[in-house]
């Protein structure tokens, strides 16, 4: 999902249907196995990793509210964290006669055995969030007309909006540079994750001109884990006497914070940017300080939708689907994040 800044300025500008603010790359991709239009009933599969998390709760919503504004039977189905599963799940659909799969893989590497299973079924093969790519390639090296279709976000522009706010309190806080330290906590095997992390690095040095401290922690992206690792981190450098925390979503930026404050740093010592809102509301609500400043809110609910309805398009009318769409974000803190309509996570 490494974007340029022209298809970032792309997504902003264009709108696509579902009224929807999104965007194609413009090459439509040949990963595609779908065959003639559906005249009649359509029958979706739409298979998420992480189905739990409030993201995913709010994409499943959105996708279940546009199918049954078309008329579709829309099967949702939680993989959690499990390759072996998502096989088997998209194998299921197959065999239940499912028109089209719409996929969030929990690992990218089992990419190839989804493609060839939908391909063998005669299934239209959409991916929502993360990329995956025919021929086993990492996505981030794959060969664009490799890639199977995506709706989701720009990691880039996501972490570019990240990096910049946290440039912006940085440069607010007054802080030494010499006494801070920079914390990018993703699940490094995820290419999107990756691809948030490093815009979030560039924007923040272009942004503050400075040369901060910055350390890579390995998480599964969840909250328990990021805040594991981030506390081991802090332990290897107590030196260092603020904190900027960033990461692939919410939980790690979450997590982070969480292991800061149990560590003695105040929330005038942290500063933490989000990606999601969904966690850092629930700091904001609360009304106490945090380390939470700031986060990205991206809305799953609209990622859902539009993947439907870009299924939809195709197995319907035939209509090309388009190599990425993205899906508008918004950044907010504790005096907008109401306002702006985000759902905290229960």
């Amino acid at each position: 999902m490494v974007r340029s800044k022209i298809l970032t300025a792309l997504a902003a500008a264009c709108t696509v249907a579902v009224g929807l603010s999104a965007c194609s790359s413009g090459k439509e991709q040949a990963a595609d196995n779908g065959g003639q239009p559906v005249s009649g009933k359509i029958s979706i599969s739409f298979l998420q990793k992480q189905g739990d998390q409030e993201y995913f709760v709010g994409e499943a919503a959105g996708a279940q509210a546009k199918a049954k504004e078309l008329g579709i039977d829309l099967k949702v189905v939680n993989l959690g964290n499990d390759a072996n599963k998502t096989v088997s799940e998209v194998n299921a659909a197959i065999a239940q006669k499912a028109n089209g799969v719409i996929i969030v893989v929990p690992d990218p590497a089992v990419g190839p055995q989804v493609v060839q299973a939908a391909k063998a079924g005669g299934v239209t093969l959409l991916t929502a969030d993360d990329q995956i790519c025919v021929d086993g390639t990492d996505p981030s090296k794959c060969a664009k007309d490799k890639l199977v279709p995506r709706i989701g976000f720009s990691g880039a522009q996501m972490g570019g909006e990240v990096g910049k706010r946290a440039g912006e309190e940085f440069t607010k806080s007054g802080w030494a540079v010499e006494d801070t330290a920079i914390i990018s906590a993703w699940k490094q095997d995820v290419t999107v994750c990756t691809d948030r992390v490093n815009a979030a690095k560039a924007a923040f040095k272009s942004g503050t001109g400075k040369d901060v401290k910055s350390i890579d922690v390995g998480t599964d992206n969840s909250a328990t884990s990021a805040q594991d690792k981030v506390a081991a981190t802090v332990t290897a450098n107590r030196a260092v006497k603020h904190w900027v925390v960033w990461g692939c979503n919410d939980e790690n930026v979450s997590g982070g914070v969480t292991a800061l404050q149990n560590a003695g740093y105040t929330a005038d010592n942290v500063i933490g940017v989000g990606l999601g809102a969904y966690l850092a509301c629930k700091d904001w609500g609360s009304g106490k300080p945090t380390g939470m400043k700031a986060a990205l809110f991206i809305n799953g609910y609209e990622v859902g939708a539009l993947a439907v309805q870009t299924m939809f398009d195709k197995l319907r009318n035939g209509k090309d689907m388009p190599a990425e769409a993205f899906a508008p974000t918004k950044m907010v803190d504790a005096g907008t994040w109401k306002e702006a309509g985000v759902k905290c996570s229960a």
